[in-house]
Order: structure tokens, then sequence, then C-alpha cells
């Protein structure tokens, strides 16, 4: 790595940093930690959702899907306008009115507390396993790049990532994140545009080859096929996973408080929404883009080829210019540490409004600050944990999708329960959701518990875990 691009990736990671530390204050409060006192412009807030979403998995992950198979995991996207507009329409108003900043307050006053500490307990398994996929893609860069071992990398870029966490807050995280945005789609689009004109026929010979090669395919259109990843099974689940997302994932909620206004708060969730559509194009194109790159130019790879995940910071490390490569790798970063320092801080926030606050009610202030700093800790060092366990993994956009899907525990279904009809009981709701966790667990691990086989992608955990745990519970109320 040349000097030069090691100084521009050590001033960028540096800079957010002590950017999101600089908002520490020693007189604070838990309610500024965890919401910035209602007071930050939509969008600021919009872009934190956007680079929230578009984390290392994104970065890398998705030019590393198309360059081994086609667009199929673009049409995730595509359902995201649908999820935006339902959130601004109806999920932004319904927790502004609510006093409390936690996404899952409505389930305890619908179900009683074992539906709030269940939605709770999902979100932060998922979120530690979205933290050690997203600290793992980031250290990939530095591997190819410097040879650094990879799990050195792992553990010291997160505990930079913990640190300033701990330190800003909510409003420290989302600034940064704002930053780490713009900062992001710039790497992207000056990469694309070398990798288009590095071939002797620019972009016409690019996307030719692309074309040839059957790599924009949207996957097969058959509706009747469960087992595979075609068109439809990626789009319904790309629906239910953004309407969790928007509708119950604390992440999002969290920063409809944080903006100033109600309008604010609508406008940053169909911004950052939106947003992700071409910004995840343009990522699609770039692993579209080293195909052709590769199939012009096979000599230039490693001996025996490179892995999906690995192409993409192979080509940075080996036929970007210099300055180029230190822009795209604190890209790359900006991606990761965007998203990683969101799941920290929203975990802490989750942990102290569904824990701590329930137990001991009377906690002071200055112990509910201990709590949030040392939920953040503890929270990123599992992450760490997880990150570590998966450095094997071929794909790690395959391994965080059913990773997701399993973790969610089809918790929108028990929130659509709650928040459709007032006929749905405590014990219809409990046994939905049994009944739910049971076609999860079915569909994510028959091969591994020796059960029959499902014919049903794992991908569709969640859409059936949904499903399930709704018309369970909701039958149930009309004593069907």
């Amino acid at each position: 790595m040349h000097t030069i691009d090691l100084i521009v990736f050590l001033v960028f990671t540096g800079g957010i940093i002590l950017l999101g530390a600089s908002f520490w204050r020693k007189k604070t409060s838990a309610d500024e930690f965890t919401s910035a006192g209602r007071s930050l412009p939509g969008w600021v807030v919009g872009m934190s959702i956007f680079s929230t979403y578009v984390s290392s998995i994104s970065y890398l992950g998705y030019p590393g899907k198309a360059y081994d198979s086609n667009w199929n995991a673009f049409v995730f996207s595509l359902s995201i306008p649908i999820a935006s507009y339902v959130a601004a329409r109806y999920f932004v108003p319904f927790y502004r009115r609510q006093t409390s900043v936690s996404a899952y307050a409505f389930l305890e006053q619908r179900f009683g507390r074992w539906a709030r500490w269940y939605a709770s307990a999902c979100y932060l398994l998922t979120q530690i396993a979205r933290i050690g996929s997203i600290v793992f893609l980031l250290a990939l860069p530095m591997n190819v790049l410097l040879g650094w071992d990879i799990r050195s990398v792992i553990i010291l870029t997160s505990v930079g990532i913990i640190f300033y966490s701990m330190m800003g807050g909510v409003r420290g995280v989302i600034w940064a994140d704002a930053i780490q945005g713009i900062i992001m789609i710039g790497g992207a689009l000056v990469c694309l545009a070398i990798l288009m004109f590095s071939l002797p026929g620019g972009p016409e010979q690019s996307l030719r080859i692309a074309w040839a090669g059957g790599k924009f395919s949207l996957g097969s259109f058959d509706p009747t096929c469960l087992s595979e990843s075609t068109f439809w099974v990626c789009l319904v689940y790309g629906i239910f996973t953004n309407l969790q997302n928007y509708g119950i994932d604390q992440n999002y909620v969290q920063r409809y408080h944080a903006a100033r206004s109600a309008r604010a708060a609508r406008f940053s969730a169909l911004f950052g929404g939106y947003l992700f559509i071409p910004v995840s194009a343009v990522f699609f194109l770039i692993g579209t883009a080293l195909y052709s790159y590769y199939s012009v130019f096979p000599g230039m790879l490693p001996e025996g080829g490179a892995k999906g995940d690995y192409v993409f910071p192979f080509f940075i490390v080996n036929q970007l210019p210099v300055g180029i490569t230190g822009l795209l790798i604190a890209s790359i970063f900006a991606a990761g540490m965007s998203t990683v320092s969101t799941s920290i801080t929203s975990g802490a926030t989750v942990v102290l409004t569904d824990y701590i606050r329930p137990l001991m009610p009377r906690a002071s202030e200055r112990a509910q600050l201990l709590a949030l700093r040392l939920s953040s800790l503890v929270i990123g060092l599992l992450g760490i944990a997880v990150s570590l366990a998966l450095t094997g993994v071929d794909s790690i956009l395959d391994a965080w999708w059913k990773l997701s899907s399993i973790f969610s525990g089809g918790m929108l279904g028990l929130f659509l329960l709650g928040f459709v009809s007032q006929r749905v009981r405590n014990v219809d709701a409990a046994i939905g959701v049994i009944c739910g966790v049971i076609v999860i667990a079915w569909i994510s691990a028959a091969q591994w518990l020796g059960l029959p086989e499902t014919g049903i992608h794992e991908y569709l955990a969640i859409v059936f875990g949904t499903l399930t745990i709704f018309l369970v519970g909701f039958l149930l109320a009309r004593r069907i």
C-alpha cells in the first residue's frame, strides 16, 4: 500500500472516530444519548438511515454477488420503496406519538412484558450477527492490501468504532453517518468510472461482455419455485425484511425520534430508502464491470482466481491509481463503521429501555448512562466474536441474509398482530409466536436436525415465520 493511500485512509478513519467522539459531553442524559434531544435535521437523519443500510455487506458483498452470479440480489433493493412509503405514512407518526424511544414498548402495552423481551432479544441477536458480518468485511481489504492478520484487523477496527459509539451517543453516530454516506457514494462512483473506462472499448465493451455472460439477470421468474433464490423469492424476502427494518428495527425507530419534527422524520424515511436504490445499482454495476474487466484481462487475477467477496478488494489493491486506493478503502470503512456504530448504540438503547429501566425504575441518570456505555462495550465485543467465527464463510452476503432471517424470529408478525387488531389476546399472540419459531427453526435447520426437507429457501424463513405468527394469533382471536 502506497504511503499516500495509507495517509488518506488513516486521516479519514481517525477523523471519523474523532468526529463521533467529539459529541461527548460531561453533563448529558440518557435521553440525549439515545434520541439526541429530538433536534436533528431531516436530511442528516435520512443520510444516517441510508448509511446504516449501505454497510460493507453492500459495498463488498453486492459486487461479489454480481461478479460470481448476476443481479438477482438487486431485487431486494427494489422492495425498499414499498417499505419506505409504509414507514412514512404509518410507522413514523405512530412512533412519534410514543413516549418511549424503544421500538418494543408498544408490544408490552398490548401483550405484556414477555412480548417486549422476545422482540428485543431477537433484535439484539440480529444486531450482533450484523456487527460480526460487517466487521469481517471491513477487515478484508486490509488483509489483502497489507497482508495483516485478518483477526487482528477485526479487533483493532472494532475497538475504534466501539470507542466513538460509547462517547458520542446517537447524535455523534448520526452526524458521522451523514459524512460517511457522502464519502462512500463518492468512492463508489469514482471506482465505477475507472472500471468502465479501463477496457479498450470503454463502457460499451464492459456492458456487452456482461450482457453476453447473463450478468444482468434478475433470476428465474418461476412463481412456483420456493427452494431457490428466484426473482419472487428475493422480492418477497425484501418486502418482509424491509417492512421489519422500517417498522420495528430500533436502528430506524431511534432515528425517527431523533428528527426535529414528524415531518422531518417522514422525509428521512423516504430519503434514506430511495437513495439506496441507485447506490445499490452502482455496487452491482461495479461487480458486473469487474467480471468484464477480468474477462478481458484474466492474467491479472491471482493464480486460482478469487472468491467473490475478495475480487473487489483485489482490484482496489492492484489496479487503482495511488490516492484512489486510499479513498476506496476509506469508503468501505465508512460503509461499515456507520452501520456498526448504529447497531452498537441502538442495541445499548434496547438494553436500557427494555431491560434495565423496567427492572430498575429508580436507577439514577448516572447509572443509566453507565449502563448505556457498558452495554455498548459488551455488544461490540460479542460482535467481534461473531466476526472471528465468520472468517471461513464463502459468501458473507448469503451468511448475513440467512442469519438475519433466522434471528428476526418473525417479530414483524407479532408487531402487526398488535397494530392491526385489538381483539388479539396475550395468549393468542404467545401461541402464534411459538408456532412461528417452530416454522423458522424447521425451515432454517431441517438439514442439521435430520428433519424432512421443506423445499423452501432459507431466505423465506422470515416470511413464513412472520405469516405464521400473524395468522395463528389472528385466527385464534376470532376463535377459528
